[in-house]
């Protein structure tokens, strides 16, 4: 079985970027979301992607950004490509991509087997779709919240683009999403900290750890 990939997600310092790095994530990311506890500056989330090895790629996560900010955090090359987690439109992740040059993901909010469906409309306008579950109405952010959906909606599917999934995940259960959905890259934010926004190196050895061995 191909290696699974593993994206480590909002990542803020120098020692959470190292511990992703060692434990073999083949993505990190960034969130630009002031919202977020995640959050980090624009010349921040530049700083930290610049110190990254090159086969590791650096994901921005932006949220409904207008292209001022985009532009911003692209300047300097050391993003590889940006990730959608807001409402955006599939014309509007396909101009984003041809704008700023870079591969494109968007986050897909999953309840039910119409919410996978429905991202059928960026097949062509994204590089790769993310399956995250649904938030809460009125909730203040659109993922990292450690809530996971049923698993089992992505069970045998033909999808539009390469994908990933997201949600709820941990060393305790990241074998069994696996299992169930053969998802060929796993992202995950919230399951490895301590406290929100604060990354645990231990539970990023043990998560990359628990994935490896599927």
């Amino acid at each position: 079985m191909p290696r699974i990939a593993i994206k480590i997600c909002g990542l803020s310092t120098p020692d959470a970027v190292g511990a992703a790095v060692r434990a073999g994530a083949s993505h990190v990311g960034f969130v630009s979301f002031p919202k977020s506890p995640r959050h980090v500056e624009p010349d921040q989330m530049r700083a930290l992607a610049a110190v990254v090895p090159a086969h590791v790629e650096r994901v921005g996560v932006v949220v409904d950004a207008d292209d001022e900010l985009l532009a911003g955090l692209t300047a300097t090359g050391a993003l590889t490509a940006l990730q959608l987690h807001g409402k955006e439109s599939p014309q509007r992740a396909a101009a984003i991509r041809d704008r700023f040059g870079l591969p494109v993901w968007k986050a897909i909010a999953v309840k039910t087997r119409a919410d996978i469906d429905a991202a059928n409309a960026y097949a062509g306008a994204v590089d790769r779709l993310l399956f995250d579950a649904k938030t809460p109405d009125g909730a203040a952010l659109p993922g990292g919240m450690g809530l996971r959906f049923d698993w089992t909606l992505l069970r045998g599917l033909a999808l539009p683009a390469p994908w990933g999934l997201s949600g709820g995940l941990s060393a305790d259960n990241v074998g069994e999403a696996i299992r169930i959905t053969d998802a060929p890259l796993i992202d995950i934010s919230s399951g490895v900290e301590s406290a929100p926004g604060i990354k645990s190196v231990d539970k990023i050895m043990a998560f990359c750890k628990a994935v490896s061995s599927c």
